[in-house]
Order: structure tokens, then C-alpha cells, then sequence
């Protein structure tokens, strides 16, 4: 049901998205990207980051971690995004999605996870706090779209306290079958039948 995404599920993903970007002010992009641009997108970030599908006889929702920032001090610390198919939402595919996720961000040896949230979306804020992150602050009027200056919200995850010599972090590609395995269960079990 979780599993890694490939290039056949870029359209999928991007007809998630598409809303998204189109109706709403909650991803910054203001042309959705087609189904090249996100199979382009998935490429240029896996093996080295993962990319989730939910596919339940079709892909229901995405989640996936990109680099947080590119200076190489940052290289412990990731973003995270999720996004679920209209009728999907609300039945725990975010929860399971993010759950496998961190799973794999862990076993890889990530730091932290992000999410910046554009405000007001309590449906969002309520996830990402509900999967354990906190609140660490706001960039004010940051971005303009749909007519209004919109505010993001940042939220942290640590996945792992942090080392006095850390190790790098491994590519997804790099993790054993079992971990593979034990991440995307860990994420299965919180759907519902």
C-alpha cells in the first residue's frame, strides 16, 4: 500500500498536486507542474531523498522529504511534504504516509525534519503537530498569491538528538530491505482497512 514512488506515478502526483496550486494558496507554485515536471522532481531528488506513494488501486497521496537547505552544513536536516487526494483525506493517509517517511529519514540517519506551513491551515497544523513537531516560528508576509500577502509557519520533527560527530546521512537507495520493509509497515498499520 506505502511504497516508493517511481516515474509511472508522476501523473498521479501531479494531479494531486494540481489543486493545490491552482485553488488554493497552500503551496507557493502558481502553474501546477505536469506530469514531466514532477517524474524531472522525483528524479533529481531520489535515491538520495525518499518519495511515497499510498496506492490503493490507484495513488491516493504523496508524501516526500527534499533537501532543507543546499549549504553543506544543513545536510542532517530535510523538509517534508504530504499531500492527499481529495476524498482520501481525513482517514489517516497524511498520518501513515509521514509515518513511513520519518521511518526511512531515520534509518538513514537524518537530524530534523521541517515543514513550513503557509497560514492559516489548521488542518495541516493540527498533522504535523499531532506527528510530534513543535513549532519554531513564522516568516510574516512572506509570499503573495491569490490576492494576499500569506505568512509560513515552520514546524520541526528531531528524528535523532543531535551527535557530536554525526554521521552521513545514507541515501534511501543505501537502506537494507528490512529497513525498507520496517518503515512502510510502521506506516501501513496506521491505515484504515
Amino acid at each position: 500500500m506505502i511504497r516508493l514512488a517511481t516515474d509511472a506515478d508522476a501523473a498521479a502526483i501531479a494531479a494531486i498536486y494540481r489543486p493545490f496550486v491552482s485553488d488554493t494558496a497552500v503551496s507557493f507554485e502558481v502553474e501546477p507542474p505536469d506530469a514531466a515536471e514532477m517524474a524531472r522532481r522525483l528524479g533529481h531528488t531520489f535515491p538520495a531523498l525518499p518519495w511515497l506513494v499510498l496506492d490503493r488501486g490507484g495513488v491516493q497521496g504523496y508524501a516526500y522529504a527534499a533537501r532543507h537547505r543546499d549549504r553543506a552544513a544543513y545536510r542532517w536536516s530535510v523538509d517534508a511534504s504530504v499531500y492527499v487526494a481529495e476524498g482520501h483525506r481525513r482517514a489517516g493517509a497524511g498520518r501513515a504516509l509521514y509515518t513511513a517517511l520519518f521511518g526511512l529519514l531515520r534509518a538513514q540517519g537524518f537530524r530534523a525534519v521541517h515543514g513550513g506551513i503557509t497560514l492559516p491551515n489548521a488542518g495541516s497544523v493540527g498533522l504535523h503537530e499531532a506527528m510530534g513537531f513543535r513549532a519554531i516560528g513564522v516568516y510574516p508576509a512572506v509570499g503573495f498569491k491569490r490576492g494576499a500577502w500569506h505568512d509560513v509557519g515552520w514546524w520541526q520533527l528531531p528524528l535523532r538528538e543531535p551527535a557530536a560527530a554525526p554521521q552521513e546521512p545514507r541515501p534511501v537507495g543505501a537502506l537494507s530491505p528490512a529497513e525498507l520493509r520496517a518503515a512502510l509497515e510502521a506506516g501501513e498499520r496506521l491505515l484504515r482497512p
